[in-house]
């Protein structure tokens, strides 16, 4: 398989003649949506298409960000504003068979719009255990502060999406929810020790399987001092391959967040050389797209293989 280790964003609604050439040219692994391509469920499933038709291909990896809650990119075609995953948490801890009633409802109820448009992969279940007392933007996105509640519907969260043929990605691993700041504009550090960490945050990521799962931009002092998780080869390969044991394919969170304290092209050739499998760039700037595309290689020989797993569970 001929595809470049990244994950693209693309602008609008619809694909600009720009884009088509860049990804018939440059061959993403894979296309991520979000919002602002979404109008209705007829625009959705022809943008789908179309991304599609340039491969040739039915299983070319679609991917959306739908969580629920404040994470809900399909509320154009449903609103699925307040089912966050703290809502479903909360149910669980106080109504056990309502839970498994309403949740089961509502991961169909994605997964039928998910199917119907064409898109296979979702970035659920966000398995960051929140703390009590710390306010970040993981907050009303994680299940609960309990880590055997965020395994227990993280596994149900997968189970679900698989039954319905949709691919998910754990996140944001090993474990985002002991930050007090959003990586999306700031570099997080947790200075939790070893011990407190492999108990609590990183238990879901070891008890959860799932085809895919994304880095957190986050310092977690107690493996090491100076690189994010994402940039981090003693996290990624001692912690998250040989500790959580983690087997899939590794996908950076957005390559270009501000937690990242390098410019685009080294936050990217740091992200590889620690062994993330592909490259997440979300904005959908072509410019910064095709300067990527210069530095970012093909997949290489384990994410084919896990890739060709993938579509083999698609079918």
């Amino acid at each position: 398989m001929n595809r470049k280790a990244i994950i693209v964003g693309i602008r609008k609604e619809k694909l600009t003649l720009e884009e088509k050439s860049f990804l018939t040219r440059e061959k993403p692994w894979g296309v991520i949506l979000f919002s602002r391509n979404i109008k209705d469920l007829n625009q959705l499933k022809s943008l789908v298409g179309s991304i599609k038709d340039i491969f040739k291909d039915k299983n070319y990896p679609i991917i959306i960000d739908q969580e629920g809650g404040n994470v809900s990119r399909l509320n154009k075609i449903l609103d699925f504003s307040i089912f966050s995953q703290s809502f479903f948490g909360k149910i669980y801890k106080y109504n056990n068979e309502f839970f498994f009633r309403s949740y089961k409802i509502y991961v169909d109820t994605v997964c039928n719009i998910l199917n119907e448009v064409g898109i296979n992969i979702n970035t659920v279940p966000v398995l960051d255990v929140k703390k009590k007392q710390i306010s970040n933007f993981i907050n009303d996105r994680s299940f609960s502060q309990d880590p055997d509640i965020v395994s227990k519907i993280g596994k149900l969260c997968i189970d679900l999406y698989q039954k319905n043929k949709i691919g998910t990605v754990t996140k944001h691993i090993p474990g985002h929810g002991g930050t007090s700041v959003d990586s999306h504009f700031v570099t997080p550090i947790i200075k939790e020790s070893k011990k407190k960490l492999l108990k609590k945050d990183f238990k879901p990521f070891k008890d959860c399987k799932s085809f895919f799962t994304m880095t957190a931009h986050v310092i977690y002092k107690s493996y090491d001092q100076k690189n994010v998780c994402t940039h981090s080869d003693i996290i990624i390969n001692n912690l998250i391959r040989k500790k959580i044991k983690f087997k899939g394919i590794i996908i950076s969170d957005d390559i270009s967040m501000k937690a990242l304290k390098f410019n685009l092209i080294k936050n990217t050739i740091k992200a590889l050389d620690a062994g993330c499998n592909l490259i997440l760039h979300c904005n959908g700037n072509i410019k910064e797209m095709k300067l990527l595309s210069k530095v970012i290689p093909n997949i290489d020989k384990f994410t084919q293989k896990k890739t060709a797993q993938f579509y083999k569970f698609l079918g």
